[in-house]
């Protein structure tokens, strides 16, 4: 967690205090260019103006942010519920005694870590059809599997329904890493931040420094806004991504494991 906001306070305040700088800048310039008496005129249009155009932005943005953080929790839930079923399926593998079982769900759990969370932040989508292609091995050693005995055939039931849950949740996961924001909407985002923020440069104030601090503030707001919503936008590449500690759990749970179920002896 802390990794994680270091991370995110890195990449954001220079996100945040740029635009207000850009702002500021832009206050001054415009001043220089028009006197803030020739504009104090239209001061109530611009303020019933500003006022129309911020909430109809604010609800636009509301309704973006909702959506973003939805779908990062849901990715979030993904990886949980992936990981859940893989750990059940692995033990109730162990408890079948099929090491041949076995062997594919440790390739598979060591590459969602070390190679498919890269590839979803790339969207290198021939590293995650190799890797699921492991989950096809898998099943063609779960479905052949001969049970002996009526425990057996019990776990091997319980073995295929694991494994088609398994499935579906790394098809969800799959589809929340590549779900994105359209780009009509970004640009209606970011047009809509830029006429909101230079609609406050036609506002004439006697003060430099009131005007100045109004429009870096609103600048420095709207901007930490639309931050938030691109990085939640990336689950699995943003500064405050999903992490694969769930899948790194049932690594280490497999590492403490014999194939015959009992738990690697450890040394002191």
């Amino acid at each position: 967690m802390k990794r994680s906001t270091g991370r995110t306070f890195a990449f954001l305040l220079p996100v945040v205090f740029g635009a207000s700088a850009l702002g500021v800048a832009a206050v001054a310039v415009t001043r220089a260019l028009v006197p803030p008496e020739a504009l104090a005129e239209s001061n109530d249009v611009i303020g019933n103006y500003l006022q129309t155009l911020g909430g109809i932005y604010a609800v636009l943005l509301a309704f973006v942010v909702f959506v973003v953080w939805t779908q990062f929790n849901d990715a979030r839930g993904h990886v949980e519920r992936e990981a859940n079923e893989l750990a059940d399926l692995w033990r109730t593998v162990q408890a079948l005694g099929a090491e041949e079982m076995a062997g594919p769900l440790r390739r598979y759990v060591a590459g969602v870590v070390d190679e498919e969370w890269p590839a979803m932040a790339h969207r290198d989508d021939a590293t995650l059809d190799r890797i699921g292609d492991i989950l096809e091995e898998e099943w063609e050693r779960v479905h052949s599997f001969e049970p002996k005995t009526s425990c057996h055939e019990a776990l091997h039931a319980d073995a295929l329904d694991r494994f088609h849950d398994l499935c579906d949740a790394r098809t969800e996961r799959v589809l929340a890493a590549r779900m994105h924001i359209p780009l009509a909407l970004w640009l209606l985002l970011a047009m809509g931040a830029i006429v909101l923020v230079g609609s406050f440069l036609l506002i004439g104030v006697k003060s430099f420094a009131v005007h100045a601090i109004i429009t870096g503030a609103m600048a420095g707001a709207v901007s930490h806004i639309l931050y938030l919503i691109y990085d939640l936008d990336s689950a699995f590449s943003g500064a405050w991504r999903v992490s694969p500690e769930p899948f790194e759990q049932v690594r280490r749970l497999m590492a403490n494991q014999k194939p015959n179920g009992g738990s690697t002896p450890t040394t002191s």
